[in-house]
């Protein structure tokens, strides 16, 4: 799951020169809401899934978990 999230975001921001870890939160990717939205949609389109955004949802674990949970 990590790496499909890691490859989904290096294309997205085109960028192949960062780390991601599920501690890594979206500010320190530097997504703002629009990135964040387009994030999920990307994966709820590879991946089949709904995701429902919310504030605790801060960092690549947190939404590693939520489609954890939808699989």
């Amino acid at each position: 799951m990590l790496e499909k999230i890691t490859k989904i975001l290096r294309d997205h921001l085109g960028n192949d020169d960062f780390t991601v870890t599920p501690e890594t939160t979206f500010e320190e990717l530097k997504l703002d809401s629009l990135d964040i939205v387009e994030l999920v949609m990307t994966l709820e389109e590879t991946l089949s899934v709904t995701i429902e955004m919310d504030e605790n949802i801060k960092a690549i674990g947190d939404l590693m978990k939520v489609i954890g949970d939808k699989k």
